[in-house]
């Protein structure tokens, strides 16, 4: 893979569930699309669920960045999937998929990590 751009970022776990107590609704509306909703919201921690989709999509926002038109990425032009074996993966959506078209095709390799306190994600993307 020839590749185009890399991202990272992480989400403090502890400020997402404080989101979450203060608008959950909103919080969830903006952020996620209607799957991820259904997944978070079904896990026995929400906020820790929440926290690592925010970090991927934050990270494949920045690994996109190297390619033009992508400024205008956003939340929902990014969904976090994840197989049945646990393996998370992205799909791009709206203004990503049209990069993708334009770009691509393109190749978003994800990693998310998280910890009682702190969830992470790595994003590479690029072209076979």
């Amino acid at each position: 893979m020839n590749v185009l751009g890399v991202g990272i970022d992480l989400m403090d776990i502890a400020r997402v569930r404080a989101m979450l107590d203060r608008r959950e609704e909103q919080a969830l509306t903006k952020l996620l699309t209607e799957d991820e909703r259904v997944f978070v919201m079904a896990q026995p921690d929400p906020a820790r669920h929440l926290a690592a989709r925010i970090a991927a999509k934050e990270a494949v926002y920045k690994a996109l960045q190297a390619l033009p038109g992508t400024r205008g990425v956003g939340w929902h032009d990014l969904e976090v999937l994840r197989s049945v074996d646990g393996r998370p993966s992205i799909r791009l959506l709206g203004a990503a998929a049209a990069v993708d078209r334009e770009q691509g095709p393109l190749v978003v390799e994800l990693s998310l990590s998280h910890s009682d306190v702190t969830a992470g994600a790595v994003a590479v993307v690029g072209r076979e």
